[in-house]
């Protein structure tokens, strides 16, 4: 076992996906706390079918994946905000608007161009084999400014995500740290969905943050909590994924889910030990 888990280090795509998929992992659950309790947690479904779209834009043309995505997934995380803003359109319709517009626009893009190819599978569900030296690079460099940025603003986070109103009352500029909120949430979701797919990047936003809630209660340590969380899972599932030859993104949200199954029944269990005394 030890000498297989030797050779994957090995392979300089594997190095690059653990690399990226650790950081992106850090990232999606600092955010997907905020996001789970202030109920938005679909946002990054929604913009990673932008992510989606914006990926069949820069083949189609060309382009590097991430400097074409990058800006138009943040455009759509600040159009989210204004639409669900909207007394007309809210959150999870607005979400749906986006999303299903986007995966469309992809899929017409595709089809007129390169077809439905094995590539468009990749964009889907992801691949490890996505990443070049270059994307790497300009993850880490995103990343720890999404890591730098959240830490720097952690209290306004804080105050935004639990009482909106009170915080305004209070003179925090409540829209400029939703806004940032999602910009970091653009951010992590179009760096991390070329390895996870665009079906399954969501799950590194919610399942950690979900999993932590369950034996934890204050924000700071269910915070810590999913970033641990997310951090040990993204490297059971390369791994295995690695050791069975099995799709990496789907095996990382398998693995999240079994965590969170043993949190739930953890927390059951002490719920009835606490009855029971």
């Amino acid at each position: 076992m030890l000498a297989v888990l030797g050779e994957m280090f090995t392979y300089t795509f594997m190095i690059r996906a653990i690399i990226v998929g650790l950081l992106v992992s850090l990232c999606a659950a600092l955010l997907g706390v905020s996001l789970v309790l202030k109920r938005y947690s679909m946002i990054g479904d929604g913009l990673s079918h932008v992510g989606f779209g914006s990926l069949a834009i820069a083949t189609a043309l060309h382009a590097a994946p991430l400097l074409v995505s990058i800006p138009i997934v943040v455009l759509a995380a600040f159009l989210l905000l204004r639409l669900s803003s909207s007394s007309k359109i809210k959150g999870d319709a607005a979400i749906a608007l986006i999303s299903t517009s986007s995966l469309a626009i992809g899929v017409v893009v595709i089809s007129m161009t390169t077809g439905m190819n094995t590539d468009v599978c990749n964009y889907l569900f992801g691949s490890i084999l996505a990443m070049s030296k270059a994307d790497v690079y300009l993850s880490i460099a995103l990343g720890a400014c999404v890591l730098i940025l959240f830490v720097l603003f952690y209290h306004k986070i804080l105050a935004v995500t639990f009482d909106e109103t009170f915080a305004r009352a209070t003179g925090v500029p409540a829209g400029a740290y939703n806004m940032l909120i999602a910009l970091l949430t653009a951010l992590t979701i179009t760096l991390g969905m070329r390895m996870m797919g665009a079906l399954l990047i969501s799950s590194l936003i919610v399942i950690p943050a979900l999993t932590s809630m369950r034996l934890c209660k204050s924000f700071k340590t269910v915070t810590i909590m999913s970033a641990i969380v997310s951090a040990v899972c993204f490297y059971i599932g390369i791994v295995w994924s690695y050791l069975k030859a099995t799709p990496t993104g789907a095996s990382v949200v398998l693995v999240n889910i079994a965590l969170f199954l043993v949190f739930s029944g953890t927390s059951i269990y002490i719920a009835r030990r606490k009855v029971s005394a």
